[in-house]
């Protein structure tokens, strides 16, 4: 027997212009410039610059339009009203516009040379040397086998393996040795290397054989693994040398350079250009926050388009492809008066969520003292705004603001809070401040051990256990004792 049941469930989703909007607060302004291009080539009802004809009257609203096609059955999507998506904070139109920069706040474009690529530069120093066909083959699949740090991190073997399938080349181990070294006599000086250590060998044999030069050379190809542990007494048993002797040894090789590759100034890296999204500036004793002008594009609903609608309108006589090429332009005008919308709506968003950072990190904004951050987690924010957390993660995860004390990740201004012995809340960012100044004046050759450290934070009024100061540590990128010791 069959047996019906009705259950009611509750239930929340995302529509497609939400899940849109919610991309949109999250891009930076680069990329947010993209984006806007991309919708301007995409949908012909959307144009940029300022608007030089009015839009379309309300004679050609949604209503009027879903009466003309209810005749075919056919349905258009209402309006979508972007206030039912975020909050209804209103901010003064004045504030969120570009108008409010001088000239001299634009952003400048820097011009960057191309030059050459490493791997050119490599080619054109084996010009100089004599090889016969077979050795230029090989040197130039050996130059283009160097990455951008400039180490050939591959197998002999396979290198001959290789140049066998792709090159058509059959060759021996003996040959590949041989043209490798002279790859390696290139400049800059450490290039075509397997490793750090063979790269720091090759570097330290084209410097002028000194005593210390000497020493650094056995200390890089005898006992590279103490050396790199930082096992001095071990070093100073070994080789019978003093301190003195050791120490200078040990100079000459942190002049070397790990990576040769990063040395040439041309190398083909992707240049980060940040472009800050606020700018704070202090005026007269009071926090003043500014939205780049560039989130504050122009743009208008194209006036083709709705004369389009107005000849659609007078027409007395409407045939099937009429009202679908009319239905097309109604989704198209739609869809631009949505984006321009969203994009107000992106500007109130970003606008409200920064501000409420910068009044609650007053303290730190007016002095640029990090001792004077607050504790902030992304709940504190929303609270304030009354927005989701997701939305305010969206707006600091990936946006810098520029402030007097240079140009800052929004990001970095959270952290969580713990009680000192006094029974006030401090941020984490305040422990790590304090933490990496204890080890900057320690003693190198004695460094603190992380219970050490602990022992410190606690004499300071910073009840920390190891693993948390281990964790911190780790987070500034700080070696352990052992590896900060120096002799």
């Amino acid at each position: 027997m069959l047996k019906q049941q009705l259950n009611f469930k509750l239930s929340q989703k995302l529509s497609p212009q939400q899940i849109q909007l919610m991309k949109l607060i999250q891009l930076p302004t680069q990329a947010f410039e993209q984006r806007i291009s991309q919708e301007i080539e995409e949908n012909p009802a959307l144009e940029g610059g300022k608007e030089e004809k009015e839009e379309y009257d309300d004679d050609f609203s949604n209503d009027s339009l879903e009466d003309e096609f209810d005749e075919g059955n056919e349905v258009i999507e209402t309006e979508i009203n972007i206030d039912d998506y975020l909050s209804d904070d209103e901010i003064p139109g004045y504030k969120l516009s570009a108008n409010n920069y001088s000239p001299d706040d634009e952003d400048k474009q820097i011009p960057y040379a191309s030059g050459t690529s490493f791997n050119q530069y490599l080619l054109q120093q084996l010009n100089t040397y004599r090889l016969n066909e077979e050795e230029k083959e090989i040197a130039r699949f050996l130059v283009g086998s160097v990455d951008e740090s400039g180490y050939i991190r591959r197998d002999i073997e396979d290198i001959i393996d290789d140049l066998a399938f792709t090159q058509n080349i059959f060759t021996s181990e003996e040959k590949i040795t041989k043209v490798l070294k002279l790859v390696q006599e290139l400049d800059p000086s450490g290039v075509g290397a397997k490793d750090l250590q063979e790269c720091l060998s090759i570097q330290l044999r084209r410097k002028k054989t000194t005593a210390s030069v000497a020493l650094a050379v056995h200390l890089i190809e005898d006992s590279f693994d103490h050396f790199s542990k930082k096992h001095y007494k071990k070093l100073l048993a070994k080789f019978n040398v003093t301190e003195k002797q050791l120490r200078n040894a040990i100079h000459e090789i942190e002049g070397l350079n790990p990576k040769p590759g990063g040395s040439y100034s041309n190398n083909t890296k992707i240049v980060a250009h940040v472009v800050p999204d606020f700018a704070i500036r202090i005026i007269n004793g009071e926090l003043v926050l500014t939205l780049n002008g560039r989130n504050a594009p122009d743009l208008h609903v194209s006036p083709d388009y709705t004369e389009m609608l107005k000849g659609y309108k007078v027409a007395k006589k409407k045939t099937k492809s009429q009202k679908d090429a009319v239905l097309f332009i109604k989704q198209k005008l739609d869809a631009a008066k949505w984006f321009i919308d969203a994009i107000k709506q992106r500007q109130q968003t970003l606008f409200v969520t920064m501000n409420a950072i910068m009044h609650h990190q007053q303290d730190y904004f007016l002095t640029g003292d990090v001792q004077k951050l607050k504790p902030m987690i992304l709940k504190n924010i929303a609270e304030k705004i009354n927005m989701d957390i997701s939305t305010v993660s969206r707006v600091a995860n990936s946006k810098y603001v520029d402030t007097p004390y240079g140009t800052k990740l929004i990001k970095e201004f959270f952290s969580e809070s713990m009680t000192n012995s006094q029974g006030e809340e401090v941020s984490t960012r305040e422990i790590k401040n304090i933490l990496e100044i204890v080890i900057s004046k320690e003693d190198k050759k004695k460094p603190f051990t992380d219970d050490k450290l602990a022992a410190i934070l606690k004499e300071k009024g910073y009840p920390i256990a190891r693993r948390t100061i281990a964790k911190y540590r780790e987070q500034l990128d700080l070696p352990v004792a052992r590896l900060r010791k120096e002799i």
